[in-house]
C-alpha cells in the first residue's frame, strides 16, 4: 500500500506543498488520537527516534529560573536531574548535556516504593501554592516498560512526582515509552507525563529512523531551544544576530526538512493494526495486542522454567522482576540465559548462532540497558571493568568472561507473533541445549586402559575460496607465512562488496576447487556446469589493473584489500550460485592481516589470509565419530556419513 501510494503520488517538501503539510497534520492527529489525547493537551514533534527525543529534552530543559540578585536571601538553586538506574543508554547519555550539576540516579525499589519522593516532599512540606513560585525545575526520567525484561512501571508515579514539588523546585516527568507503546496502550487522557519519547519503528516495524517527542502544555514552558534550522523561524537576519521563532511548538523544534515520506507512511501503519486487530468488547486495538503478547510471553516463560536436564537441573536462568502473573506489571518480553547440566552458562553468542541457523531472529547482550543488565547478572563495577579489560565491549560476541555471562538472551513478542514461533524456539532449545538421559550400552572388557602413543594425519585439505568446497591434497603441500599455500586466498562477494558465506548461499559448498600446480591454475567445478580456470600467479592480477580492480571488503570486522578476478569467473559464479552480480575477490598478498579481538587488540602475531581466526584448523576424527554417534541417536555411522561430518568442520588437518 505504501509503495502504491508513492507510485501514484508525488509528494514535495511540506515547506513547499500545502497538500503534504495537511497530510502531516493528519498524522499528528492520528498519533494523538492513538494515545487518547488531543492538541489541547499535547504537541507532536517528529524526531529520528527515541534517542533524539531524549536528547532534545536534555538539551532544552530549563533547570534554573531567574533569581533576584538584589535579594540577599534569594540564593541560586540547583534543579535536579534524576534518572532510573535501570534505564536505556540513551537516558544515561542525557547526563552529559543537561544544564545542571545536580544529577543522581534512583533505584527501582525507591521509585516504586515512593521512598525518594516522600523524602523530598517532607523536607519542605510543600503545598500546591508553592509550585508556581518554585525557583528551579527538576526532571525525572524513567521508562514505562523496562526494555531489558519487560517489567512495567506504574504510571501513577507521574502524578506523585508532580505533587512532590517543593518551594525550591517544581518537578517534571520525561517518560521513555519506546518499549511500552510497541505492544501496550499509553493512555495520555489518564496519565500526564510532561514529555513522552517514542519510536514508530518499534510500533509498526516501518518506517525506521522516525520517532516523536510528545510535549504537554505544562512541559512547553520549560523547554528553551537555542539552535534554529530551516523552517523554524518567522524571520532571521544574516548580518545581525536576531531572529523570531515560529509560534507553534513543533514548528520551532523540527529543524530543516522532516522525513515527510516516512511520516505519511504512518497513516498506513495505524490503518493496518486497526484493521487486523479492531476494537472488541471494551478492548481497544493496543489493549488486545497487549493481552496477546503477554499470553504468548507467559506461555514461553512457563515452558522455559519447566525445562530440566536429565539430572533435574534447570535449563534456563531467568532475569525477571515479575512472575508473569499480572499483565499490569509485565510486558511481552522474556529474558534469560541457557545453562549446562552442571550449572555453567552457555554463551549467548553460541545460542544466537543456533537461532540464526534455524531462521530465528533474537536479541542478545545487554540491550543497551547497562543498569538492568548489571543488576540481574549480579555484576559489580569491578566485574564490569574486568570484562572490559578482557576485551568485551557493547555489541560484541564475547559472551563469557571466566565463565560469567556478559549479557543475556531476550525474546520479544509482537502483535504478529504466533504460538508456532514460540514452539519453534522451544523445540530448538530442547534439541540443542537440553541434556537428555541416554541409553548406555555396557561395554564388555572395559577394565583396561588403552593409551595411544601416536597420532596419524589422514588428510590435508585446502580451501582456496572461503566458504566453498575443499581441495584434498594427495601428497605433501607447501606452507607459507599465512598457513597452507593458497588456503582461503579468495572469497566471493555480492554486489554490495559483502563476503558471501554458506549461511547466505548453501550451494557454495558444492563448488569444488582443484589446484593444478604444474599449469599454475585454480580450476572450479560445479555439477552440470562447465568448469572454469583462473591463474594462481598473483602478479597477473597486480599487473593487469585495467581489468582487475583493487577492491575492499570485510572479513570478521577487518577491512580487506584485494583484487577482482574478472568478469568471466564472476558470471560463472552468479550462474552456479543463482545469485546476481557476484564477484571473485583475491586478497592482496602485500597486505598483512592478523587475528584481533573485537576491541582491536592483537591476539596472535601470525599472519592469516581470509580465515576467521587461525592459520590451521585441526579436526580429531575420534571426536567427530563421537558426535556423529550422538546425532544419530546411538546408531553407528557409515564411513560415507562420517566423511560428510568431517567435511562440515572444514578442517585443514
Amino acid at each position: 500500500k505504501i509503495c502504491d501510494n508513492l507510485n501514484k503520488n508525488v509528494y514535495s517538501n511540506p515547506h513547499t506543498s500545502k497538500h503534504t503539510e495537511d497530510l502531516i497534520d493528519q498524522v499528528r492527529y492520528e498519533v494523538l488520537q492513538h494515545f487518547n489525547t488531543n492538541t489541547d493537551e499535547y504537541s507532536v514533534i517528529f524526531t529520528s527516534g527515541t534517542t533524539q527525543s531524549l536528547k532534545t529534552v536534555a538539551e532544552c530543559f530549563v533547570f534554573e529560573k531567574n533569581f533576584s540578585i538584589s535579594d540577599p536571601n534569594d540564593e541560586k538553586q540547583c534543579g535536579q536531574f534524576v534518572y532510573l538506574r535501570d534505564s536505556h543508554t540513551s537516558v544515561l547519555g542525557m547526563r552529559e548535556i543537561v544544564n545542571t550539576e545536580c544529577i543522581e540516579f534512583i533505584l527501582k525499589d525507591e521509585l516504586l516504593g515512593n521512598i525518594f519522593w516522600d523524602e523530598k516532599k517532607n523536607k519542605t512540606h510543600s503545598t500546591c501554592a508553592n509550585l508556581e513560585k518554585s525557583r528551579t525545575n527538576s526532571l525525572l526520567v524513567f521508562p514505562a516498560q523496562c526494555n531489558f525484561n519487560g517489567f512495567k512501571y506504574s504510571l501513577d508515579i507521574i502524578e506523585k512526582v508532580h505533587n512532590c514539588g517543593t518551594k525550591s523546585s517544581k518537578w517534571f516527568v520525561c517518560l521513555d515509552a519506546a518499549s511500552f507503546v510497541s505492544t501496550n496502550f499509553l493512555d495520555l487522557g489518564k496519565y500526564k507525563p510532561d514529555f513522552v519519547c517514542l519510536s514508530f519503528y518499534k510500533m509498526f516495524g516501518y518506517p525506521t529512523g522516525l520517532g516523536a517527542l510528545l510535549v504537554s502544555k505544562r512541559g512547553e514552558d520549560v523547554l528553551q531551544k537555542k539552535y534554529y534550522g530551516g523552517g523554524t523561524v518567522k524571520i532571521a537576519m544574516s548580518e545581525i544576530k536576531w531572529h523570531q521563532k515560529r509560534d507553534t511548538l513543533h514548528e520551532r523544534y523540527e529543524d530543516g526538512t522532516i522525513s515527510f515520506l516516512s511520516i505519511i507512511a504512518l497513516l498506513e501503519g495505524f490503518r493496518v493494526i486497526k484493521s487486523l486487530i479492531p476494537y472488541k468488547k471494551d478492548l481497544n486495538t493496543m489493549n488486545r495486542i497487549s493481552a496477546h503478547t503477554f499470553t504468548l510471553a507467559k506461555y514461553y516463560y512457563d515452558a522455559l522454567c519447566s525445562l530440566k536436564h536429565s539430572n533435574n537441573k534447570p535449563v534456563a536462568k531467568m532475569y525477571h522482576d515479575s512472575n508473569f502473573k499480572n499483565i499490569s506489571q509485565q510486558g511481552g518480553i522474556v529474558t534469560f540465559n541457557i545453562l549446562h547440566d552442571d550449572g555453567s552458562y552457555v554463551g549467548y553468542a553460541e545460542f544466537s548462532c543456533m537461532a540464526t541457523i534455524n531462521n530465528i531472529t533474537i536479541r542478545t547482550g545487554c540491550f543497551c540497558n547497562p543498569g538492568a543488565c548489571q543488576r540481574h547478572l549480579q555484576l559489580t563495577v569491578k566485574d564490569l571493568k574486568k570484562q572490559y579489560d578482557a576485551g568485551h565491549i557493547c555489541g560484541d560476541s564475547n559472551d563469557l568472561v571466566d565463565g560469567i555471562p556478559t549479557g543475556a538472551i531476550r525474546v520479544s513478542v509482537g502483535y504478529m507473533s504466533t504460538k508456532y514461533s514460540i514452539d519453534h524456539l522451544l523445540a530448538l532449545i530442547e534439541k540443542c541445549f537440553v541434556n537428555k538421559k541416554l541409553n548406555v550400552t555396557k561395554i564388555i572388557n572395559d577394565n583396561k586402559n588403552v593409551v595411544i602413543d601416536e597420532s596419524k594425519l589422514t588428510r590435508i585439505c585446502i580451501f582456496p575460496i572461503k566458504s566453498c568446497g575443499a581441495y584434498k591434497v594427495s601428497n605433501c603441500w607447501p606452507i607459507s607465512s599465512t598457513g597452507f599455500k593458497y588456503d582461503r586466498e579468495w572469497m566471493i562477494v555480492n554486489r554490495n562488496g559483502v563476503a558471501l558465506t554458506q549461511k547466505m548461499s548453501s550451494r557454495m559448498c558444492l563448488i569444488c576447487p582443484k589446484i593444478d600446480v604444474e599449469r599454475q591454475v585454480l580450476m572450479l567445478q560445479f555439477e552440470e556446469y562447465e568448469s572454469i580456470e583462473i591463474p594462481l600467479d598473483v602478479s597477473k592480477c597486480r599487473d593487469n589493473l585495467r581489468t582487475t580492480t583493487l577492491c575492499q571488503s570485510k572479513v570478521c570486522g577487518d577491512r580487506i584489500q584485494g583484487y577482482d578476478c574478472g568478469d568471466k569467473v564472476a558470471y560463472w559464479l552468479s550462474e552456479t550460485l543463482d545469485m546476481p552480480d557476484l564477484r571473485l575477490f583475491r586478497k592482496n598478498d602485500q597486505a598483512i592481516r592478523t587475528f584481533k579481538s573485537r576491541n582491536n587488540k592483537e591476539i596472535d602475531t601470525n599472519q592469516i589470509t581470509l580465515a576467521n581466526q587461525a592459520q590451521f584448523l585441526l579436526i580429531n576424527i575420534t571426536s567427530v565419530r563421537w558426535l556423529a554417534h550422538r546425532v544419530n541417536e546411538g546408531n553407528e555411522s557409515k564411513d560415507s556419513q562420517l566423511d560428510n561430518f568431517i567435511d562440515r568442520f572444514r578442517g585443514n588437518l
